[in-house]
């Protein structure tokens, strides 16, 4: 599985342990995020992403800034894209299970590590469960 990964300076931390924890179960991981605390602007790190997992390119997405809701609104601006910021792994099934969310946004600031591993795998283990959904999933994306 290829996953692309985006953080601003509130998610540095989380990012790097993301990272080791994908790789050590096999994952291939594109990453654009920033390396370091400095403030940086997130949606210069999470447009990249999100242009990952509209092209297809990658199997998903995970973004992550302080509070995940600019990283997740940045991202939604694609039309490919089904964002859901999430901060518990509850959360994280159901927006994999019912919306076919393809990136997580995670909010740093208000998540512990140990958590975010725990929604990081629910995100990527859980399938969408179509069926009603799918209906609903097909309607979000607006027509010019």
């Amino acid at each position: 599985m290829k996953i692309s990964i985006g953080n601003d300076h509130a998610g540095t931390e989380y990012k790097f342990a993301v990272i080791k924890h994908l790789e050590a179960k096999g994952f291939t991981v594109i990453n654009y995020g920033t390396n370091t605390n400095e403030s940086v602007d997130y949606p210069d790190f999470v447009h990249p992403v999100a242009e990952d997992v509209e092209a297809k390119k990658v199997d998903f997405g995970i973004i992550i800034c302080g509070s995940g809701n600019g990283a997740n609104m940045t991202a939604n601006k694609h039309q490919g894209v089904r964002s859901a910021l999430c901060w518990t792994k509850e959360i994280v099934a159901l927006a994999r299970q019912h919306n076919n969310a393809n990136i997580l946004s995670i909010p740093a600031r208000y998540t512990a590590l140990q958590q975010v591993i725990e929604m990081v795998d629910t995100f990527l283990e859980t399938p969408f469960e179509g069926g009603r959904h799918e209906n609903r999933v097909n309607k979000i994306p607006v027509s010019y």
